[in-house]
């Protein structure tokens, strides 16, 4: 059975609150979101403190600045936060200049009414807001885009354009030229794509985070799943939380984490939620790169993941109250 060694991890009827879960073995990131919760933080504190310690860690180059550059060269920011009591939420998108995504995430959802800020004008929102411009390019963010040119811009995301975007760099135009689909080769070869975070307090309050800085070489104005709510994470304190990681792209066509959370709402157990979020997309993507954390009211958890190339078994971390440290957790692809 695929997923029988969770069962080991956490038996039914076990209740085991606080809860942290996240994404890939960002353990520091772990231990900054417990930490928060252990100090009288609240939900949203710790999934701020988590993220944002990736961010800052820059946690497998696919979290904060000096990553992931797009086409121009420019590193660019997306992080979204949810709270799973009064369903408000924050998100930013294609964030330039500021390093702390989830903290401007988090402003967005506390000082105004909207949902999502996006580009330029969320950058200039964030500095009203007393975050600090920065420039977010590094020598390895320079490095990775001048490799990238040098290889006459291998890979990228466009299709039907001229000239031929397999063999050239733009400026690209409409081209009736139809594309070869490479697209699961080209994000499964990526590193590990964003942080979710879920966490939960003894109390049963609920709330969700994610942040990233997309994928290597996107087309500028890229937005994937992680800032959009119900895609990169979803969190309602009556049912349950849920964040994906992964091939955003894609993933953002089927809302996952709220699938997940809608299947534990009626009664599914974590992991087969989170199993059944996947089998939905698996339906039309059959290689996609992805996977996604569940947890429900009780403490429960679970992880699962599609079956790829470069993806046979997802790593997630937890804390909670059975261990004073981070753990290590695993799931077999299916």
């Amino acid at each position: 059975m695929l997923f029988s060694s969770l069962t080991v991890l956490f038996p039914l009827g076990h209740t085991s609150l606080p809860l942290v879960i996240n994404t890939w073995p960002f353990n520091n990131a772990t231990a900054a979101a417990w930490n928060a919760l252990q100090s009288g933080g609240s939900v949203l504190d710790a999934v701020e403190k988590g993220c944002a310690r990736c961010e800052m860690e820059q946690c497998d180059g696919t979290v904060g600045y000096g990553g992931s550059p797009d086409e121009t060269g420019e590193t660019t920011l997306d992080a979204m936060i949810m709270n799973g009591d009064t369903m408000d939420v924050g998100a930013v998108a294609d964030l330039r200049r500021i390093k702390n995504a989830i903290g401007v995430a988090r402003a967005v959802m506390e000082h105004t009414e909207h949902t999502l800020l996006v580009g330029e004008s969320a950058s200039v929102f964030a500095e009203n807001m007393g975050f600090v411009a920065e420039d977010l390019t590094t020598n390895t963010s320079v490095n990775i885009f001048s490799q990238w040119l040098k290889g006459n811009c291998q890979p990228n995301y466009r299709k039907n354009v001229f000239p031929d975007p397999s063999k050239s760099c733009g400026p690209y135009k409409p081209g009736a030229t139809v594309r070869q689909n490479t697209r699961a080769q080209l994000v499964n070869t990526r590193s590990h794509d964003t942080i979710g975070m879920i966490v939960l307090d003894q109390h049963g309050h609920l709330a969700a985070g994610t942040s990233t800085n997309g994928l290597n070489h996107k087309i500028p104005g890229r937005v994937g799943d992680s800032p959009i709510v119900g895609a990169g994470a979803y969190a309602d304190s009556s049912a349950g939380a849920a964040s994906a990681t992964g091939d955003g792209d894609l993933m953002m066509r089927f809302l996952p984490s709220y699938l997940a959370v809608e299947l534990m709402r009626a009664g599914a157990d974590p992991s087969a939620a989170c199993k059944t979020a996947i089998s939905r997309i698996k339906r039309h993507y059959s290689d996609f790169f992805g996977a996604i954390i569940c947890a429900n009211t009780t403490g429960h958890y679970g992880a699962a993941c599609n079956k790829a190339p470069g993806l046979s078994q997802f790593h997630f971390m937890v804390s909670n109250s059975e261990s004073d440290i981070p753990l290590l957790k695993s799931v077999d692809c299916f």
